[in-house]
């Protein structure tokens, strides 16, 4: 008993360590803080991975004028919504890179279109429905616009003390349970000062408070509007001892993403 129990320690720590340097190797295709602050000067970023390797991503990208943000959920989380990160994180980086597209939602539509073929989904009842939810955010600098595509991610823009919800639509990038159509594309003129939140579904869908219910998103709502005039690092603060103070002792649900900035206009 002795021995078998040595073994199970020693697998355990191999299998640790292996996590371990798999999430450095997922870090790595995640963009670095520096080419973060670069692009958004005023941001705070919250990635909490539920196991060691996450199944949540974060995607930033400058071509000319055009800044690319996108905050992307995987099927799953450890480590197969890792690897789907991984698809998402290279599908997304090709079809930027290659510039084939029109809009947020030309880009939805293709990242589904990969997907799809990479998991061999055809659309039947005994497959995987394994896919991906995205918030998807093109800000053009020279007429301070942003055009946003979401499969099933809303995005919250704080203008003059207002929050204005941006809906995503209510499908997956894969394939879907209902007929496959094209994604929506969304513009919002953007000012000076304009608070941008892109997040996954970890927070909100977290069980805890006094009567171990989901946080929801309403009082997520609530939460990003009263802070949203703060300084960006107090808002990561706040956000963080709000999250971990509603979780308690309980375990984390999910992975958690929140990704917020105070834009500047380019003038």
């Amino acid at each position: 008993m002795k021995n078998f129990n040595d073994s199970q320690v020693k697998d355990r720590k191999e299998l640790n360590e292996s996590l371990k340097y798999a999430s450095y190797i997922q870090k790595a295709l995640l963009p670095s803080p520096l080419s973060m602050k670069k692009s958004l000067p005023e941001h705070f970023l919250i990635y909490m991975p539920r196991d060691i390797v996450s199944g949540d991503f974060y995607f930033l990208a400058q071509k000319k004028n055009q800044l690319f943000i996108a905050v992307a959920d995987c099927t799953g989380h450890g480590v197969p919504g890792a690897f789907m990160s991984i698809l998402g994180l290279t599908f997304l980086g090709e079809i930027i890179h290659n510039g084939s597209f029109s809009s947020a939602s030309s880009v939805l539509n293709q990242m589904r279109e990969k997907v799809m073929k990479a998991m061999q989904q055809t659309g039947d009842d005994d497959e995987q429905k394994d896919g991906i939810d995205m918030a998807l955010g093109i800000i053009d600098s020279n007429n301070n616009k942003l055009n946003y595509a979401g499969a099933f991610n809303p995005i919250y823009i704080v203008k003059k003390n207002r929050i204005l919800e941006v809906q995503g639509d209510k499908m997956p990038i894969g394939v879907a349970a209902n007929e496959e159509r094209s994604f929506c594309d969304h513009y919002c003129n953007l000012d000076e000062g304009d608070q941008i939140y892109f997040f996954t579904d970890g927070f909100v869908d977290q069980f805890g408070g006094p009567m171990g219910k989901k946080f929801k998103y309403q009082p997520f709502r609530s939460l990003l509007l009263t802070i949203s005039s703060l300084p960006i690092h107090k808002q990561k603060e706040k956000l963080i001892e709000t999250f971990l103070a509603w979780k308690g002792n309980l375990p984390q649900l999910d992975d958690v993403l929140l990704l917020g900035w105070r834009y500047h206009r380019n003038n």
